[in-house]
């Protein structure tokens, strides 16, 4: 039976690769997908999954509004990385996209889905943890309808917005502790992990050959990208983070996962937001979180172009 399963992003060039991965692949359910302000603002990261889902024909999966600052402290975004758009690159021009927004806002549709699916369902964040923590809070007696929270956010090592802190984490550290003591189990996909996976110009050139309006839109989407990671961190390819949570949920045989405690640093002067990840159970807490170490590269990346291939047309997933 295909995995169901809740998108909550804040698209970001990888979230739009992610939501691409979970609408065509027919593993997965995707029952929704619910925006964060995170690599933009919350109007901008909004804007952005509905453009994604119109251009890849994706309908009738409903797309809400979250939150659209973190739970405390000051909001900030990545327009290093990402543009002033959130999702520099592709040319979409100033129409509306034929993708509506839910009028019910994330945190509602969340509790809607939640209540009615007949199944529980697995979240998968890869923005800011800030709706995860924020429904949490509104609804406990719902978590027990949370399968599973398999997130991108974090590292065993050091960060990419701080020497100590990964951006979606630094962005509300409040809310990822919440989530990381939930006591649902988690999966984290770190920046150890998403590393692994860059796009190099051969990754590019096999989904420009699919020659499709949805493989070209992805293309320039992966150079603005490149030339940011190029400016910013030096890389010579830039590694798609989000995607590896779906891609880990279609075939779980792609990544190897160790058990860990992990601990938020919520209150460090140089350190605050950085996933504290005790590989070697130093500490003594309980090792309950799943934590993404190696990557079968190329068979991500498969995926990922499968993916481009089954929506270039437009009509949507088949």
């Amino acid at each position: 039976m295909p995995v169901p399963v809740i998108l909550d992003c804040d698209p970001g060039h990888d979230d739009a690769f992610n939501i691409l991965l979970a609408a065509a692949h027919p593993s997965i359910e995707l029952l929704a997908i619910t925006t964060v302000a995170g690599n933009q603002t919350l109007a901008k990261t909004t804007l952005n999954a509905r453009r994604v889902c119109s251009a890849a024909g994706i309908r009738g999966v409903p797309v809400a509004a979250g939150r659209d600052r973190p739970l405390h402290g000051p909001r900030r975004v990545a327009e290093d990385i990402h543009g002033g758009s959130g999702l520099d690159g592709p040319r979409f021009g100033q129409e509306e996209p034929d993708v509506p927004l839910d009028p019910r806002g994330a945190l509602t549709l969340l509790r809607d889905i939640l209540l009615t699916h007949p199944t529980p369902v697995t979240l998968v964040p890869t923005g800011p943890l800030t709706n995860v923590a924020a429904f949490l809070l509104a609804y406990p007696e719902l978590a027990g309808r949370i399968e599973r929270i398999v997130l991108m956010g974090g590292s065993t090592g050091r960060g990419n917005t701080t020497p100590a802190a990964e951006f979606n984490i630094l962005c509300d550290p409040e809310a990822a502790d919440i989530v990381f003591r939930s006591g649902r189990p988690v999966t984290m996909f770190g920046l150890n992990a998403t590393h692994q996976v860059r796009a190099t110009p051969e990754v590019v050139a096999r989904i420009a050959a699919l020659g499709t309006p949805l493989s070209a839109l992805c293309v320039d989407l992966l150079t603005y990208f490149a030339s940011t990671y190029r400016e910013v961190f030096g890389f010579d390819a830039p590694p798609l983070h989000d995607p590896l949570t779906v891609a880990h949920l279609i075939d779980p045989s792609l990544t190897e996962l160790v058990r860990a405690a992990v601990t938020v640093e919520l209150a460090g002067t140089y350190t605050r937001g950085a996933t504290v990840v005790d590989l070697h159970g130093v500490t003594g807490r309980p090792a309950d979180t799943e934590v993404a170490v190696h990557v079968d590269a190329e068979g991500f990346w498969r995926l990922i172009v499968e993916a481009v291939r089954v929506l270039g047309d437009g009509a949507g997933p088949r």
